[in-house]
């Protein structure tokens, strides 16, 4: 839990600073510093059943390809 808490400062201040850096704006920094997160969190929630949905194809293309032809 720490790693993740410490990792999700260490975004939000580079995002924060990039944004004040290329702006000026505190508080445009500190909008984006909360709403880009926000967004790339949902964007990881579809990215990752996106590539569950792919890695399942995959397994049932192996399991079928693997598995012997039974003739009657």
């Amino acid at each position: 839990m720490v790693k993740t808490a410490t990792f999700a400062l260490m975004h939000f201040s580079i995002a924060f600073c990039v944004v004040y850096a290329m702006t000026g704006s505190w508080l445009l920094g500190g909008a984006v510093a909360l709403v880009e997160p926000a967004v790339n969190t949902v964007a990881y929630y579809f990215h990752e059943r996106l590539w569950q949905r792919i890695e399942y194809r995959k397994l049932l293309r192996r399991e079928r390809t693997s598995q012997p032809m039974m003739h009657a």
